[in-house]
């Protein structure tokens, strides 16, 4: 976690530099502003080791153009297995979309990886949250990721979310197991209380299943290729 936070030292500095600017722009009509969402950061009960998973997103900036970084990860046993973290710059291309490009570093598992990156996020028709984007790594490396994710509210402090997760890669990179086309599919359904909006404790269920030489090098590697994982967490927005 030490070497994650060092190399992600000069990112969150030019980030965290930003934030005085709020003030002096408190009299402007399109004043800078700032929020940070924890979306994910649970226990989960899977089979064989059980871990913590984080997925965090934060932005600054204007109504239309602003300053987004990401980051998501998975820690077993006080090891980190996966943690990936992005830098991109948005800009609002209608009422609901905004294009996003930038850059990606995928620290774990090893060996790294660094991706350009370009991609939409905004809400489709019925309020479904969508995020997808287009990676281009080096020697030809190549991934497209689509999120989408749903609030239905029983109440006003009942909420519950189904979400899902499709990975594709271009082509196989054995060094990180990851296999060329469908790679992995998740799925999951939380249900969550709200103390305030946006923030609550929340209970689910979430299913992983790896395909096709994702799946193979997984087996290779004597490890399970789909699993059901009972999550307990917290959603914040700041």
């Amino acid at each position: 976690m030490k070497i994650i936070l060092k190399k992600l030292a000069p990112t969150l500095l030019m980030i965290f530099t930003l934030f005085p600017v709020i003030a002096q722009a408190a009299m402007e009509d399109d004043p800078v502003v700032w929020k940070v969402m924890v979306d994910q950061l649970e226990y989960r009960d899977a089979s064989g080791d059980d871990p913590v998973v984080w997925e965090a997103q934060a932005w600054i900036g204007k109504d239309r153009d602003k300053l987004w970084f990401k980051t998501e990860g998975e820690r077993t046993d006080g090891d980190t297995e996966e943690a990936e973290a992005q830098l991109l710059y948005s800009n609002a291309v209608s009422t609901y979309w905004d294009l996003q490009a930038g850059l990606r570093q995928d620290f774990e598992p090893s060996p790294e990886r660094s991706w350009a990156v370009i991609g939409f996020q905004g809400l489709a028709p019925y309020f479904i949250e969508i995020d997808t984007a287009l990676f281009i790594g080096k020697s030809g490396r190549t991934a497209l990721r689509f999120e989408a994710e749903y609030e239905l509210m029983f109440t006003q402090r009942i909420i519950l979310t189904p979400e899902i997760e499709i990975n594709l890669h271009g082509k196989n990179d054995q060094a990180t197991g990851t296999g060329s086309g469908l790679s992995d599919v998740e799925l999951g359904l939380r249900l969550r209380y709200e103390i305030r909006r946006g923030s609550g404790p929340y209970i689910g269920i979430n299913w992983e299943k790896k395909y096709g030489n994702t799946a193979d090098f997984a087996r290779d590697e004597g490890e399970d290729t789909s699993d059901t994982q009972f999550v307990v967490g917290l959603r914040a927005t700041f």
